[in-house]
């Protein structure tokens, strides 16, 4: 199949995938929330169906609340959302999607990415609508009262910004001056997509233990999974095209033990590169243990890895003056 021909079926797909979607929120299913949001002001939270209002009491003081994890989500969806929107494209979220408690900040960076490979442009502008999707869907479940507002984001190409800090902790780029911009390729895009969803998945799977209400523990498993079939592909793609450039497969393992050494989770995180030879060859597309089940980050580990620090602070890297809400310190993972 030539480029020209997959780009009109990737264009058809999306206008089915877009009709459905209208016709679900049409028909008032909560699964539709900003799905066809192909316009950032379209996602509007005032019309996007609410949860049971999350419980404000703790089970013990050492416990976070549901609606202490539900806004840690929150502000990690505020970074994946800032960075693919304006990578797929070329703007940041709407203000109405911004507001809520704690300290409002602005996006250093973002720009859009000229993508040369029609499959991975499609695929950056499914996963910017999902992300956006997300943003509204927990603003309108925490409720108006109590959700945080976005904070500082970092997602500048600068030689002193969270990415090139990444990567110079990975060992991609060296130098101070060096830096890394994730909106320069297809393939730099994909490395920054890596390092966020790999994050997300093992978030959400850590937050999910702290939620009781069954519509909350629902709708975070929906999301959940979603983070999980955004990872898949990122890791895929990334393989595949490894295959003929072996750099990406290098690359995304050196991703991989930089965030190793940031949340000190012992090789727990893993890259892609496959094992066995021949016949018998095994790709990475799902990093698990030996019974199949995917690794978990506590919410300071995660904040090891956004933070870009492995000590116990407020705040750094992609986050430069720290999240917004209860949960908001990193591990010290020494």
């Amino acid at each position: 199949m030539d480029q020209n021909h997959a780009s009109v079926l990737l264009a058809a797909c999306e206008k089915r995938r877009d009709e459905r979607r209208s016709f679900l929120r049409a028909a008032g299913s909560v699964a539709a929330i900003g799905a066809s949001a192909g316009l950032l002001a379209a996602c509007k939270e005032e019309t996007t169906p609410g949860l049971p209002t999350p419980t404000p009491t703790p089970p013990s003081s050492s416990t976070p609340t549901e609606a202490d994890v539900l806004n840690f989500a929150l502000n990690l969806e505020y970074l994946e959302a800032q960075f693919y929107s304006f990578a797929a494209f070329g703007v940041g979220l709407d203000a109405n999607l911004l507001t809520g408690t704690g300290t409002q900040g602005t996006v250093v960076g973002g720009q859009r990415v000229t993508f040369t490979d029609p499959l991975v442009a499609a695929y950056a502008r499914e996963i910017a609508r999902d992300e956006i999707a997300h943003v509204a869907f927990l603003r309108t479940a925490i409720g108006s009262t109590a959700r945080v507002a976005m904070p500082t984001i970092d997602i500048s190409s600068n030689a002193s910004g969270a990415f090139s800090s990444a990567a110079r902790a990975a060992g991609l780029i060296s130098g101070a001056s060096a830096t890394f911009n994730p909106y320069a390729s297809d393939e730099n895009f994909l490395l920054a997509a890596f390092l966020f969803e790999d994050v997300g998945t093992t978030a959400y799977k850590g937050g999910i233990r702290f939620l009781t209400t069954a519509a909350v523990v629902e709708a975070a498993a929906g999301i959940h999974a979603v983070e999980s079939y955004h990872a898949g592909l990122v890791r895929t793609v990334l393989y595949r095209k490894g295959l003929s450039t072996a750099s990406l497969i290098t690359s995304a393992d050196a991703i991989s033990n930089a965030r190793d050494s940031l949340d000190g989770s012992s090789d727990l995180d893993q890259g892609i590169s496959p094992t066995g030879s021949g016949a018998s060859i095994k790709s990475n597309i799902v990093p698990t243990d030996s019974s199949g089940i995917t690794f978990t980050r506590t919410p300071g580990q995660v904040l090891n890895v956004v933070y870009l620090s492995s000590a116990a602070v407020n705040g750094g890297g992609f986050f430069p003056n720290g999240v917004n809400g209860t949960l908001r310190t990193s591990a010290s993972a020494s």
